[in-house]
């Protein structure tokens, strides 16, 4: 299962163990281990390289689970993968969207990979990825638009059709308390004037 929505679905409290650090890698890495970017790197091959889609939707949500670690978001901007998770959201596998948008919702946490998203023209795909007939696709949007939305984008982000759409989410609270919580989140943070 991914890890999403470290930040903003758990409790106040986040145990520290969950990231990693230079010393706590080094330790887990072993002296003939492999470094975490060389690891990487050797995915982001492995995804260009393969033809079968479901070799490339496992490749992906490995990814996005390394998405979540702030330790790893200087290697994921030197390797392109937002990049690579922006274009999963092109592809007609819902899977490989479903992980790209979460990889991207791990990694916005961060505001230079929300920087990236947005300078990669990333928020249409991420507000597309809003009518997904796929719960975790939408959870996913939902988290990233989240982090994604600033002052810089906020007239991108905020524009009517985008706010029903999470209205209707946040309504939603017996068809999907995540979705209600999440879209609620949202509201509460970047339109309180309809608080």
């Amino acid at each position: 299962m991914l890890k999403m929505f470290n930040f903003i679905c758990s409790s106040s409290l986040i145990a520290v163990y969950m990231f990693t650090n230079s010393q706590r890698q080094e330790e887990r890495t072993g002296k003939y281990g492999t470094p975490r970017v060389k690891y990487l790197q050797e995915l982001v091959n492995q995804f260009q390289n393969a033809s079968a889609e479901e070799t490339k939707e496992k490749i992906v949500a490995n990814l996005a689970n390394f998405a979540y670690d702030p330790f790893n978001f200087t290697f994921l901007r030197q390797l392109n993968v937002i990049e690579l998770f922006l274009d999963c959201l092109t592809e007609p596998s819902e899977k490989l969207v479903e992980f790209g948008i979460g990889g991207i919702c791990n990694a916005c946490a961060d505001p230079a990979n929300a920087a990236l998203v947005t300078q990669n023209d990333g928020i249409p795909l991420v507000i597309q990825c809003l009518s997904s007939p796929v719960r975790n696709t939408v959870n996913y949007a939902l988290g990233a638009l989240y982090y994604l939305c600033n002052a810089s984008n906020k007239e991108e982000i905020l524009k009517p059709e985008v706010i029903d759409a999470i209205k209707s989410y946040a309504a939603a609270g017996g068809v999907s308390t995540s979705f209600s919580n999440l879209a609620q989140a949202f509201l509460d943070q970047h339109v309180p004037q309809l608080n």
